[in-house]
């Protein structure tokens, strides 16, 4: 829910919808980030990636359709445990629009 949470917020503060479709378990050749993962591991092609500076070269200078990603290293430690209680979630539920056909893998944020 901390996910569900974060994304409305940004909905709200840049005034976008934002439609979230989740791939169901094992769907991965559907989902293109799981495609853009395989592209560049077939540009790494078993090269040693040992150090952080390493991989974030062959990241920066792969192209995917023709397109150079924009690589940035982010050194934040995230909090782990960060929990947002049902309570709290409730001020966030009119942004929260589920789908009528695919309820559990279609919401659609409205930010008000």
């Amino acid at each position: 829910m901390q996910f569900i949470k974060r994304i409305i917020e940004l909905s709200q503060a840049i005034g976008l919808r934002i439609r979230l479709i989740y791939y169901p378990p094992y769907h991965s050749k559907y989902n293109s980030i799981e495609r853009c993962w395989a592209a560049l591991e077939h540009y790494w092609n078993g090269a040693i990636l040992d150090s952080v500076e390493t991989a974030v070269h062959w990241a920066s200078s792969m192209t995917w359709k023709g397109i150079n990603p924009i690589v940035n290293l982010i050194e934040t430690t995230y909090e782990k445990g960060v929990k947002v209680l049902p309570h709290e979630l409730k001020q966030y539920l009119p942004s929260w629009q589920r789908s009528e056909t695919l309820p559990k893998w279609d919401i659609t944020i409205i930010p008000f």
